[in-house]
């Protein structure tokens, strides 16, 4: 009779993610692109499928996707390893580049992941808080690297959830003044013109993390990217499990990547719905001052404070609209434009129904 096997303290208080489940008419709770592939498209992924040889392992370096991807950005393909999602990257990174008790320098709020591994990897997780208007000081936060130990810091720019960015001034800045690993996820910067992209090669403490998630519209295929100078490229490949991006997901991906001309478009549409829904949630803020502040957005998403977060977030979902909630905020997806009227027409409402009821 066994004994009773004990998990170790690091994962026995860890509950499963615990993604919004159901069916909802609106689903903007996730900042996915609402650009599905046409049918001309759904055919050549089809046939891709088709050819795919499902007996035999996948590339093991992804060569084809990460060229598609290093030519999508202009980017040397010896910089860019290709990763089961970000997260995958993420995981890599804490796991190995890092080791036990090493300080993890995060801010908050930001993508909630980078604590996640960080703790899981047995990093010491440092959170710093943004100030009060949810920016970064970042004559504060080199300082902070500089005076603690820190051996990486790891952040999202754009900002997810509270849609704003650190400027490339702003993100040279930081790199260039601390001997830090560097981790920018700029999963959102294809809706923003301050990637930092451009500069990966003159640095070598910084890894830039991409996505297929978000503007390029390929969430099912969970596919991600880090570009780094030799050395950490290397480095990443060394330490990912050997067959980590499935055939299927690097055949489409680079498939889709070369289709550069439709994802500019499908971009340029997905800013502009940002965009209209911000002026449109700043109106309503004017009628209804419980949308206390609506934050300048450089993402596919609008995040807005308000102390009826919960409320509304609530009387969304009774009408068949899924946003997301953090605490005192709203993170709002861009929606299609046949569904920015309801989205809003749903909003007016609740907000007369809560004014009403005051």
């Amino acid at each position: 009779m066994s004994k009773g096997y004990e998990l170790c303290d690091k994962i026995k208080n860890l509950t499963p993610y615990d993604p919004l489940e159901g069916e909802y008419r609106l689903r903007l709770d996730a900042n996915e692109s609402y650009f599905e592939p046409d049918e001309n498209l759904r055919r050549e992924l089809g046939e891709i499928a088709a050819k795919t040889a499902f007996n035999r392992y996948p590339d093991p370096y992804a060569v084809e996707v990460c060229r598609a991807f290093a030519e999508f950005y202009g980017l040397p393909e010896s910089s860019v390893t290709a990763g089961n999602g970000s997260d995958e990257l993420i995981s890599i990174i804490c796991g190995t580049l890092l080791q036990k008790g090493d300080k993890l320098l995060i801010f908050a709020p930001d993508f909630s992941m980078y604590r996640f591994y960080g703790e899981l990897y047995e990093l010491e997780s440092v959170v710093m808080q943004k100030e009060e208007d949810l920016t970064l000081s970042v004559d504060k936060v080199i300082s902070y690297i500089n005076e603690n130990q820190i051996a990486a810091v790891m952040f999202s720019n754009p900002c997810n959830p509270t849609s704003l960015g650190l400027s490339r001034e702003d993100v040279r800045k930081l790199v260039s003044s601390v001997k830090a690993l560097v981790v920018l996820d700029e999963a959102y910067m294809d809706f923003w013109d301050q990637s930092f992209l451009p500069e990966v090669q003159e640095h070598d403490n910084l890894i830039i993390l991409k996505t297929c998630s978000k503007a390029i519209g390929m969430a099912a295929v969970r596919l991600g990217f880090a570009v780094a100078k030799p050395a950490l490229s290397i480095a990443l490949r060394a330490a990912k499990s050997p067959y980590n991006v499935n055939s299927i997901s690097q055949a489409i991906g680079a498939r889709i990547l070369s289709k550069k001309e439709l994802l500019l478009n499908c971009r340029n549409q997905l800013v502009e719905s940002a965009q209209e829904l911000s002026r449109r949630l700043d109106k309503l803020a004017e009628e209804f001052p419980v949308l206390e502040t609506v934050y300048p957005t450089c993402t596919n998403f609008v995040f807005v404070k308000t102390s009826a977060a919960r409320e509304i977030h609530q009387k969304l979902l009774e009408k068949s609209i899924a946003v997301r909630c953090f605490g005192k905020y709203l993170r709002i997806t861009a929606p299609a434009p046949e569904q920015m009227e309801e989205l809003l027409a749903a909003l007016h409402d609740i907000l007369v129904e809560m004014r009403d009821n005051a």
